[in-house]
C-alpha cells in the first residue's frame, strides 16, 4: 500500500494529454475517474490531440517511424507544461524512453490476447485458402503466416472503428485486433474467438495502460503511484526488457507475454521474420522482483540461438 507523501499535498487540478480516438479517450476517461476517486478535490481535464500516427493511415506503421508516432505529440505537451500526464496503451510506448520522461504507473491489465473478428467465419481454422486477414502488426502477421501459410495477410490501419468498418464493407474476411480495446469500448460481441497465446503471442504491454509524466515531476509521480498494479508492472517490465534487448522496433516482429504463476514470473517471448519463415522463441521463469533481468536474459538467449542475424537484417533494412 502506498503511503501519502507529506511533501506533496493532494493535487487541485491535473491535465491528461490523450489521443482523440474513441479508445484513447476511453482510456483517458478511465484514468480521470480513478484520479478523481483518489483525490476528490481535484479537477481533472483532458487535452485531446491528434498524433502523426493517427494522421498517416496509408502506410504500414513500420514504414513511417513506428509506434513512437503515437506518443511524441503527447510528450511535447508534457514538456510545454500544457499537460501533467499522458495515458497510453503500453504496447504503443517505445521500449526506450527519453530520459526526460518517466512511467510511474502501469495499471492492472485487461485481457492481453489478440481477438479474431469476422462476420462469416468462427475461427482461423475455418478460413479458406486465399482468405484475406487484416492486421496492423508485423508480429501478428508473422505468427499467422507461420501457422496458416495459405491465408492472405493484408495491412490494416486506422482506429478501431475504421478497422471494423473496413471488415463490414467486405474488404477483409477477418481481422485481428487487441481484445482489450474491443472490450473497453463495449464491442466484445464482435469477438468471434480470443486467440490462445500459443497461436498469437501478444505484444509487450498489450492490454495494459501506462501513465507517463516528466521525470522531474516528483509531485506527479507521487500522485500517480497509488494507481500502479505491482504484478502488471513487473510483467510488463519483463516484456519490455525482452523487446528492448531485441531492438524493440516496429520493423522487427517481437512478441512477449508474462504472467504470475506459482509465485513466479513466467515470460514467453518470440522474434520472427515478417513472413513467418523463421521464428525464435523461448520462455523463462524467476522472481517477480527480477523482471527486467528475466526479460534481458531470455532475449539474449534467443540472440545467441540465431536471432541476432535476423534482428540485424531487419533493423538494417528498415525503410
Amino acid at each position: 500500500m502506498t503511503e501519502e507523501n507529506p511533501a506533496f499535498p493532494p493535487p487541485s487540478r491535473l491535465v491528461i494529454a490523450t489521443r482523440e480516438s474513441r479508445l484513447a479517450l476511453w482510456q483517458a476517461q478511465f484514468v480521470k475517474g480513478r484520479l478523481e476517486a483518489l483525490y476528490p478535490g481535484c479537477r481533472v481535464d483532458l487535452l485531446g490531440m491528434t498524433t502523426r500516427g493517427d494522421r498517416i493511415l496509408d502506410r504500414p506503421l513500420a514504414k513511417v517511424g513506428g509506434k513512437g508516432l503515437f506518443v511524441k505529440e503527447l510528450e511535447a505537451a508534457l514538456l510545454a507544461g500544457e499537460a501533467d500526464l499522458a495515458v497510453h496503451s503500453m504496447k504503443d510506448v517505445p521500449m526506450v524512453l527519453d530520459e526526460a520522461f518517466a512511467l510511474p504507473a502501469t495499471l492492472a491489465r485487461e485481457e492481453p490476447a489478440d481477438a479474431f473478428v469476422s462476420n462469416r467465419y468462427a475461427s482461423l481454422d475455418d478460413l479458406p485458402p486465399g482468405a484475406v486477414v487484416g492486421t496492423s502488426s508485423l508480429r501478428r502477421q508473422a505468427q499467422l503466416i507461420a501457422q496458416y501459410p495459405y491465408l492472405a495477410v493484408s495491412p490494416l490501419r486506422g482506429n478501431l472503428d475504421t478497422r471494423l468498418r473496413k471488415l463490414d464493407e467486405g474488404q477483409f474476411d477477418a481481422i485481428i485486433l487487441a481484445a482489450a480495446g474491443l472490450r473497453r469500448l463495449g464491442l466484445g460481441e464482435r469477438i468471434r474467438l480470443v486467440l490462445p497465446v500459443e497461436v498469437s503471442l501478444p505484444a509487450a504491454g498489450q492490454g495494459a495502460l501506462g501513465i507517463e509524466c516528466l521525470a522531474e515531476r516528483a509531485d506527479v509521480r507521487s500522485w500517480l503511484a497509488p494507481l500502479a498494479d505491482p504484478v502488471t508492472t513487473a510483467c510488463v517490465a519483463a516484456e519490455r526488457a525482452f523487446a528492448r534487448v531485441l531492438g524493440g522496433s516496429c520493423e522487427v516482429p517481437i512478441a512477449a507475454y508474462a504472467v504470475l504463476e506459482g509465485g513466479e514470473l513466467w515470460l514467453r517471448g518470440r522474434v520472427a521474420e515478417p513472413d513467418g519463415s523463421r521464428i525464435y522463441g523461448g520462455e523463462i521463469r524467476g522472481p517477480l522482483a527480477e523482471a527486467n533481468r528475466l526479460g534481458e536474459t531470455l532475449a539474449q538467449r534467443l540472440l545467441d540461438e540465431g536471432a541476432a542475424e535476423l534482428v540485424a537484417t531487419l533493423s538494417g533494412g528498415a525503410a
